[in-house]
């Protein structure tokens, strides 16, 4: 499977605000088993192979707690190599008394949970695509019970779960939005994706590369939603890993085309959907 890999455009990296960075730090080493890749007094940046970070945590001055009702983060999903690992973590929560949920979408089996600020997260396995079923240009996905008996059949307690495996990627980001019309034309017009499932009227999904989604969007914070303050917790950014500077080129232009800004500042170039979730481009 090639949908986090060039020339794939795909979610690299997720920045998220935290309220006390310690606590953070504690919940994603010792629970969820990340390594430190370089760390300031205020920011955090997490690895699972010493090389390369996809989640970063910050501490913003004069930091407030998580605002409801807003646009910003619904979860960000870490996607694991196998099913084993899945089936490892499910064991190890448990083992830690951390409170999760789980789902079997079809096109992949998940788990979710909350980080101490209430940021949401969600770590799972796909399917192989041969199993998708599309109509059309749609994935059908669901929100079905997740098959813990099958599911723990594959854990491994003579090597059980101590570290995120290497390999874990950022496998997809989904937020909250104001509305779905502008949105749909800022990723599909502006940022070049296509729209692989509509959940009614609240939910779009989106991918490059016929992923069942990079990224979800829906208005269950309700439409019209504001943007939370910039130093609240909850996500700061993404990062979208374009294939070369052509490709990102192209993309910038299309984005001003659908009125949206692009800020170059320290040779990297930001944007920000129309719910003012800021995004990063980067190659």
């Amino acid at each position: 499977m090639n949908f986090h890999t060039k020339p794939t455009t795909f979610v690299g990296h997720v920045n998220i605000n935290v309220e006390k960075l310690a606590r953070s730090i504690q919940f994603y080493q010792d629970i969820l088993g990340f390594d430190i890749l370089e760390q300031t007094a205020s920011t955090t940046k997490l690895t699972t192979d010493g090389k390369m970070s996809i989640l970063s945590l910050e501490q913003p001055e004069n930091v407030i707690p998580k605002q409801e009702r807003t646009t910003g983060l619904y979860h960000f999903a870490l996607l694991l190599p196998t099913q084993k690992d899945l089936a490892n973590i499910v064991v190890h929560l448990m083992n830690n008394g951390v409170r999760f949920g789980s789902s079997d979408h079809l096109v992949s089996e998940a788990l979710y949970l909350n980080d101490p600020d209430g940021n949401q997260i969600e770590i799972y396995i796909d399917r192989a695509p041969s199993e998708w079923h599309w109509n059309a240009d749609e994935v059908d996905m669901a929100v079905d019970p997740l098959d813990f008996q099958q599911l723990l059949t594959h854990a491994t307690p003579n090597s059980p779960w101590q570290k995120m495996p290497v390999g874990t990627v950022m496998g997809h980001i989904h937020l909250h939005v104001s509305e779905l019309v502008k949105t749909e034309e800022f990723y599909v017009k502006g940022l070049g994706m296509d729209v692989v499932n509509r959940f009614g009227s609240q939910a779009l999904f989106l991918s490059y590369g016929k992923y069942h989604h990079h990224v979800g969007v829906n208005t269950w914070n309700g439409v019209g939603a504001q943007a939370p303050a910039q130093n609240s917790v909850g996500l700061k950014s993404f990062t979208l890993i374009f294939d070369n500077d052509g490709v990102r080129k192209q993309v910038i232009t299309n984005l001003k085309q659908v009125g949206a800004e692009v800020v170059e500042k320290d040779s990297t170039f930001i944007t920000s959907d129309p719910s003012g979730n800021t995004i990063e481009l980067a190659i």
